[in-house]
């Protein structure tokens, strides 16, 4: 391997741990909906903790590939209070963020040393930014073209 395997794991354990906890949050999301909106929003959000569960084990899966031991640890929750569907995809697009600067961060250590894991990190960049766009557009004010971020 042509890259610090420390490194690599620690950053895929803090994506693992990342990923877990945007499970878990965006769980306690889908329950706290309500309004007439409910159902389309809270499927939304459940593919959401479903994807985030599915990255969670691919970022172990990789781990436990390079030979070492998958984190048993979670990411921050915090409960902001604020269940207003706004709030609650504000708060998903801050994670959304988050998930890019750590998918990059893996990037950067493996760019141009491992195309497996260089494929992986670009993919999981492309999937976060799909979804950063998905809550930009869902953020907007119906008629507004202009983006919130």
């Amino acid at each position: 391997m042509d890259f610090d395997k420390q490194k690599v794991v620690e950053a895929l354990n803090r994506i693992l741990e990342a990923e877990l906890a945007g499970a878990v949050r965006y769980t306690h999301y889908s329950l706290m909906i309500f309004g007439y909106n409910r159902i389309p929003i809270v499927s939304w959000l459940r593919e959401q903790a479903n994807e985030s569960m599915a990255h969670a084990t691919q970022a172990g899966e990789i781990v436990t590939a390079l030979g070492e031991h998958p984190s048993l640890g979670i990411g921050p929750l915090l409960e902001t209070h604020k269940h207003d569907v706004g709030d609650i995809l504000r708060e998903a697009l801050e994670n959304e963020r988050t998930g890019i600067r750590m998918y990059k961060e893996l990037l950067e250590l493996v760019a141009g040393k491992s195309v497996w894991l260089e494929e992986y990190a670009r993919q999981m960049i492309h999937q976060e930014e799909m979804h950063a766009f998905e809550v930009d557009k869902m953020l907007r004010r119906p008629g507004d073209i202009k983006s919130v971020i």
